[in-house]
């Protein structure tokens, strides 16, 4: 949709967003709600370079961004279209995280510091570590519950399972709950089955019901054998809808017609730094990844090959990418790549924030 960058570009320059001012007082759930105290304006022009360099990554598909909920671009690439539905892989696990605080902010859940055995226990192994009496919805959330990770090398095996919930279980600890970080889809999608027997309804029925009126549609998704939605991978939705789910922590938990979707208190849990990744030294929360981008602090979901939903609350900023699903993005260096890309090339220049007066 070049014509809708053409048409940002020419009137990008009078366009002035209202964001909040980030103070060491400021939480992350301030962040995301927009405040009249600073106006920040992405220059005219700054998305010609972010399309070239776009379109030169082969395995980049599709493009958006958009500031204080105006889309300011709507690219394809190499075929790609933004309303056709892409596999968004483990970018998933940021929505498994809105739909556990939903289920928090609703009463289905106690909270995160809830022990899982609560509501898992008919799923424990017989032989059950003590442990796993300690594992808690948090520490699922942020990837320190300590049993062995089913992603990677194990992914295979434990999907080809029998029951992926009963596997996940079983799993040996590793290291003790609360302990380093290790990334496992499994975590997710026990989370995924908490949901389900606490609701005692489907994930993707929680996901319609909870997250459409914001514009998030999911077109399709894997489930277990047992009929429980995938948590974490395999979950199709548009590149459009990527973004309007990025734009719910951007508003501080709305939709755009005001209507409450998520509590603040949630956003700010989980953009809260809990662990930090031993692959990448990214910084984690719940579902979220929280790094630096030129200096300014920004919230993203990070799902295989490369579907990215970023957030930047002081520059009332989201930007959707999304990728080949087959190719690796971590080690070929590809996510770094698409991180250039955003602070290089979407995200304006500081100077140019403070003379539109606005924060840097």
């Amino acid at each position: 949709m070049k014509t809708l960058h053409r048409l940002a570009s020419a009137t990008l320059a009078a366009v002035l967003v209202t964001a909040p001012v980030a103070t060491a007082q400021t939480n992350a759930a301030a962040k995301a709600a927009p405040s009249a105290n600073a106006a920040a304006a992405i220059p005219s022009g700054s998305f010609d370079e972010a399309l070239r360099r776009a379109e030169s990554l082969p395995g980049l598909k599709t493009l958006l961004v958009a500031q204080d909920g105006r889309k300011l671009v709507e690219e394809g690439f190499h075929g790609a279209n933004t309303a056709r539905s892409t596999n968004i892989k483990s970018a998933s696990k940021s929505i498994v995280s809105a739909l556990v605080g939903v289920a928090i902010d609703k009463g289905l859940l106690k909270g995160p510091d809830q022990p899982i055995a609560e509501i898992l226990r008919s799923d424990f192994p017989k032989d059950a570590d003590p442990r796993l009496e300690r594992v808690t919805i948090g520490q699922l959330l942020s990837m320190q519950a300590g049993l062995e990770r089913t992603s990677g090398a194990n992914y295979g095996a434990w999907i080809s399972s029998r029951n992926w919930v009963r596997d996940a279980l079983a799993r040996p600890f590793v290291e003790e709950p609360g302990g380093p970080m290790l990334y496992s889809t499994g975590s997710t999608h026990l989370l995924s089955a908490i949901l389900t027997k606490v609701s005692g309804r489907s994930t993707l029925q929680l996901a319609r019901e909870w997250l459409g009126p914001a514009g998030v549609e999911i077109a399709s998704w894997e489930r277990d054998p047992q009929g429980i939605y995938l948590g974490g991978n395999q979950m199709a939705m548009t590149p459009r809808s990527l973004l309007a789910f990025g734009e719910i922590y951007r508003r501080g938990g709305l939709a755009a017609n005001g209507t409450r979707i998520l509590s603040q208190a949630w956003i700010e849990r989980s953009w809260t730094p809990r662990t930090t990744s031993r692959f990448h030294d990214g910084r984690y929360g719940y579902g979220w990844f929280i790094d630096d981008f030129g200096g300014r602090t920004g919230y993203y979901g990070w799902g295989y090959g490369g579907q990215m939903i970023y957030v930047f609350p002081d520059l009332a900023l989201t930007v959707a990418i999304t990728s080949d699903e087959t190719q690796p993005s971590g080690r070929s260096g590809y996510v770094r790549d698409l991180h250039r890309l955003v602070t290089e090339t979407v995200l304006p220049p500081a100077e140019a924030l403070q003379r539109a007066g606005g924060t840097g």
